[in-house]
C-alpha cells in the first residue's frame, strides 16, 4: 500500500487547506485592455457589480466598480502570503502604507491586531490584454502572537531564490523558494511574528515548475507537519506511482521523499507545508482569533476604532499609471524595485 499520499481531491474555491494555514485561493484573470482610469475597457453590463465572482469572459471585478480588486476591509489575528506571479496589485492601508508589487513579487503582510487594507488589479496596459494571476494564502499566527502590531513585508523577485535541478534526461524543474528553504536556496525572512519565523515551524511556500516529462523528488518534511502539494496547472502527473489529474490537491506523509514525474505538458505546483499551530481556531470572515469571546472583542474593536481609519480619499484607492514598483511602509521607509 502506498502510503506516501494520504489523499488526493479536486480543487475548489478556494482550495482546502490544513493547520497552520486557513485558506488559499488562485486568482488567473484574463483581463482586456485598461482604460483611463485602469479598470477594463470593456462593457460591465451583466456583472453583479460588487459582488462579481462569476468568471464572464474569463475574468471578475470581484468587489471593485471601477478597477477590479478588493476595496478596504479589515483583518485581524493572521498573515496574508500574496503571490503575484502575472499583473499587478496595489496595496494601501490604515496606516497609511502603500504599494505597487507585481510580476512575481510576494507581500507578507501581518494583520496581527488590526489593519484595514485594499488591493486592487490596476489594468496599466491600455493595449491589452492584462492578466493578473496571483495566490493569496492566510496563514494563522499562535494565540500570543495575534495582538502583534501590523507589519508587511516585500519579497521583490529579485531575491527570491529560485533552485533548478535536472534529471537523468536533462528536463528541468524549478522551485521558487518564498518561504522554508529547498537545496540550500533560502528566502528573505518572513515578518518577525510570523509562526514561519520559528525555526521549528517547518513552514515551506514553494511554487514547482516542471518541464514536460521531468522527474524531481520532492525532500521530505519533519515528522508531524502538514503538507499538501497543489497540482494547478498541465495535463497529467504522477506522485509516488499514483496518476494525479490536473487541479487536484494531494495531502502527503510530511517525512517521505516523493517522487514526481511529470506528464507531456508544461505544470506548476504550489506546495504548502508546515507543523500545526494546534490551537482552536474562532474565525468569522476577516478575523480569526482562538476563541468567540477574542472574535466578539474583534468586532468591538473594529467598530469602535476602524483600526486606525482610513486615510485614502477612496474605498479603492490606485496608483498612477506611471508608477512602478515600489513599497511606501507606515514608518516613511522606502523601497523601490526595478520596473
Amino acid at each position: 500500500m502506498n502510503d506516501v499520499i494520504r489523499n488526493i481531491e479536486p480543487l475548489g474555491f478556494p482550495w482546502a487547506t490544513a493547520d497552520p494555514f486557513l485558506f488559499c485561493v488562485h486568482h488567473d484573470d484574463r483581463y482586456p485592455a485598461g482604460n483611463e482610469r485602469m479598470g477594463p475597457a470593456a462593457p460591465l453590463d451583466g456583472r453583479d457589480l460588487g459582488q462579481d465572482f462569476a468568471g464572464k469572459d474569463g475574468w471578475r471585478m470581484y468587489h471593485g466598480l471601477v478597477v477590479p480588486g478588493f476595496p478596504q476591509h479589515p483583518h485581524r489575528g493572521f498573515e496574508t502570503v500574496t503571490i503575484a506571479r502575472r499583473g499587478f496589485i496595489g496595496h494601501a492601508d490604515s496606516l497609511g502604507a502603500a504599494a505597487r508589487f507585481g510580476q512575481g513579487d510576494v507581500q507578507w503582510l501581518t494583520a496581527g491586531r488590526g489593519i484595514v487594507h485594499s488591493e486592487m488589479f490596476p489594468l496599466r496596459d491600455r493595449q491589452g490584454p492584462n492578466r493578473v494571476e496571483l495566490f493569496q494564502i492566510w496563514l494563522n499566527l499562535a494565540r500570543f502572537d495575534k495582538m502583534a502590531e501590523p507589519h508587511f513585508s516585500m519579497l521583490w523577485h529579485e531575491d527570491i531564490p529560485r533552485r533548478i535541478t535536472r534529471d537523468a534526461a536533462g528536463r528541468a524543474t524549478e522551485v521558487t523558494v518564498i518561504a522554508g528553504s529547498v537545496g540550500g536556496a533560502k528566502p528573505p525572512a518572513p515578518p518577525p511574528h510570523s509562526w514561519a519565523a520559528r525555526p521549528d515551524s517547518d513552514v515551506a511556500i514553494w511554487t514547482v515548475a516542471m518541464e514536460p516529462g521531468a522527474r524531481w523528488t520532492l525532500p521530505p518534511a519533519a515528522p508531524g507537519s502538514n503538507r499538501t502539494l497543489y497540482f494547478f496547472q498541465g495535463s497529467a502527473l504522477r506522485a509516488a506511482d499514483r496518476a494525479v489529474a490536473p487541479y487536484h490537491g494531494v495531502e502527503l506523509r510530511p517525512d517521505a521523499a516523493v517522487d514526481l514525474e511529470n506528464g507531456p505538458e508544461a505544470s506548476q505546483l504550489l506546495l504548502l507545508q508546515g507543523r500545526p499551530i494546534g490551537e482552536p481556531v474562532a474565525q468569522y470572515g476577516p478575523f480569526v482569533m482562538s476563541s468567540p469571546a477574542e472574535l466578539q472583542q474583534a468586532f468591538l474593536d473594529y467598530q469602535r476604532t476602524q483600526f486606525g481609519g482610513w486615510p485614502w480619499p477612496a474605498d479603492d484607492p490606485v496608483h498612477t499609471r506611471e508608477e512602478g514598483r515600489f513599497a511606501r511602509h507606515a514608518d516613511g521607509r522606502l523601497e523601490r524595485a526595478a520596473g
